[in-house]
């Protein structure tokens, strides 16, 4: 969540970035600015208050040790009214920061300056294309129909255990997925990320240090007994590792990966787009995540961006990056890219992975801080990335190398797989 004094002494930047966002609730800034006068003017009014307590205990102490009774008492009444007073101003003070505290969840970070003004992904910056569309035979099918051809993926049989959007895996369709969560580990790992197994499900504290709550209640599985969350991503628990913890500066750059499954309702997705592996309820995934020196994070999402394009030059696939706009950016990043993969055989870009930086907007959430040389405590910046979510990358890999022998995996897979085909 942005900071309040951030809020406070840059209105007119941040109504301008959150334009760009096409965000309609700007009264809100106002509002924000508004309630944290009244809470500072209460805190000032409870310190004045405060002061004075402490004067006239140190008075009625005196007046006890000079035997001066009378007056002591005086002072007693008094301070009995003041501690009411106190009491009073102490509840305001609470309320006011809750009111503040309602009102700031709802702003989305700001996005940085490179970031476009947009509303709609069509209007998102194509910043680097690599490599060419494969060249498929005239008889060339979609992902969907080759899983049913080499019996690898059953999706009937997924909705017949427990619904739409979760495919049962099956022989050397479960095979390539364990191979390519290990090429991916294998990978992280030696680009210096630390290897984490983490839980699947999470607490509300854990969703709101990451931004998930209270945004995307209804993206997310609940398990209402509990009061716990199945997980969108491992980057909710791998971040919340560092919640309420202050770090040393020489302990930055911290980087984590983990492979988890992904859980997301995935509510209103219809229509042929989400067919097949395009869309699913619960899926695998590599994720990193970075928390680093806030003069570093910007050349730290280069690099994340740099890393997750490597992976998709050794699986030999067509991509290109965006810079997200603002209005097709995560509520709580400040800039995105999206590397998207093409599907010859649906002849369309698949989403296959998301870079973000979120600056200080989940640290602030997190109580995620860093003490310099200095001494001096400030929030770090945190990142993270999908290094890779496996649906769309799996559809590509199927529909871009299907031959006549079959589909053929990609050369980097094969000692993670131990065939050369699928057939």
């Amino acid at each position: 969540m942005l900071q309040v004094n951030y809020i406070r002494e840059n209105r007119e930047k941040v109504l301008e970035r959150l334009s760009v966002r096409h965000f309609k609730q700007t009264e809100l800034v106002d509002e924000i600015i508004k309630t944290d006068e009244e809470r500072r003017q209460v805190q000032t009014s409870l310190d004045n208050l405060s002061a004075i307590a402490n004067a006239s205990a140190k008075q009625i102490g005196e007046l006890m040790r000079n035997g001066q009774k009378e007056q002591a008492e005086a002072l007693k009444a008094e301070a009995t009214n003041s501690k009411e007073q106190h009491k009073k101003l102490s509840d305001q003070l609470a309320n006011s920061e809750t009111q503040l505290h309602n009102l700031i969840v709802q702003l989305p970070n700001l996005p940085h300056d490179l970031v476009k003004t947009g509303s709609t992904a069509e209007e998102n910056e194509t910043v680097y294309t690599d490599g060419k569309p494969a060249e498929l035979p005239a008889n060339a099918l979609p992902h969907w129909e080759l899983t049913a051809k080499y019996d690898i993926i059953d999706f009937e049989l997924g909705t017949k255990i427990t619904g739409a959007g979760f495919p049962v895996y099956k022989g050397k369709g479960a095979k390539l997925q364990r191979a390519l969560i290990n090429f991916f580990l294998d990978h992280a790992t030696a680009a210096g990320y630390r290897e984490m197994q983490v839980p699947h499900l999470v607490n509300e504290a854990s969703g709101f240090g990451t931004g998930q709550l209270p945004d995307k209640e209804g993206q997310m599985y609940h398990a209402g007994i509990d009061n716990l969350y199945l997980i969108p991503t491992a980057e909710v628990p791998v971040t919340n590792l560092y919640r309420d913890v202050i770090l040393k500066e020489e302990e930055l750059p911290i980087k984590n990966t983990a492979y988890t499954a992904c859980f997301r309702r995935e509510a209103g997705s219809y229509g042929a787009h989400v067919r097949g592996l395009n869309r699913l309820h619960q899926f695998d995934k590599v994720e990193v995540v970075q928390i680093v020196h806030p003069d570093q994070s910007y050349e730290v999402l280069e690099q994340m961006s740099a890393y997750v394009q490597s992976l998709l030059q050794e699986l030999g696939l067509h991509y290109r990056v965006l810079r997200l706009c603002g209005g097709d950016m995560g509520f709580t990043a400040a800039m995105t890219y999206d590397m998207e993969v093409w599907s010859a055989a649906q002849q369309r870009w698949l989403e296959v992975s998301s870079v973000s930086n979120f600056e200080t907007y989940q640290s602030n959430r997190l109580k995620l801080r860093f003490k310099g040389a200095a001494g001096k405590t400030q929030l770090a910046h945190t990142l993270n990335g999908s290094a890779l979510a496996l649906p769309r990358i799996v559809a590509s890999i199927l529909e871009n190398n299907q031959t006549d022998k079959g589909i053929k995996i990609p050369e980097a897979l094969v000692k993670y797989t131990g065939f050369e085909y699928i057939d």
